[in-house]
């Protein structure tokens, strides 16, 4: 099965550099991971695949599902390209970010198995975030619909409350 395509270079995680190498890089736990860069979009797209098996992603964010395990993902990935104390330096840095972003995504799987009502609560928690702002949406967008249909409103010209008139709310707000 051939790879996916994905972005300028092809691959998801794989950036082109402005002198046609390729630069690999991972999202983890809020943090962007630098992996490395490439001479060859394929080599920076198997480097991410060994960082994305690491991490427990699905398949389906991998450039290439054929591979079955992450011993094989890590075998296909290219060693970094280490030239002096400096990249050296760095390689063991990304390492042990890695390192730590495993162990975080560990702690979480272990703590959402352990504390389910937790997980539940901070789910309830959102939703009703979500329908107070929906709510605060509605009510400024009435507002502001009255004041439009009111001839002696004390709103200026440019006021920004105006802008509120326009505001989305989904069909099932209203």
């Amino acid at each position: 099965m051939p790879p996916r395509r994905r972005g300028s270079s092809g691959f998801r995680g794989v950036r082109v550099r402005p002198r046609g190498r390729f630069y690999a890089e991972i999202r983890a736990g809020g943090f962007r991971l630098t992996l490395g860069t490439y001479n060859t979009p394929e080599l920076a797209a198997r480097a991410y695949d060994a960082a994305a098996w690491r991490f427990r992603r699905p398949r389906r964010d991998m450039n290439f599902p054929d591979v079955e395990s992450l011993e094989e993902a890590e075998f296909l990935a290219p060693p970094p390209c280490l030239v002096d104390d400096e990249d050296r330096r760095r390689h063991r840095q990304v390492q042990r970010r890695i390192a730590i972003a495993e162990h975080d995504e560990q702690l979480m799987r272990q703590w959402r198995a352990q504390f389910p009502n937790d997980v539940d609560n901070t789910d309830a928690f959102f939703a009703d975030l979500r329908a107070q702002r929906r709510s605060n949406r509605r009510h400024r967008r009435a507002v502001a619909e009255f004041e439009l249909e009111n001839s002696n409103t004390t709103w200026t010209e440019n006021d920004p409350r105006w802008d509120d008139i326009w505001t989305e709310t989904t069909s099932d707000d209203e």
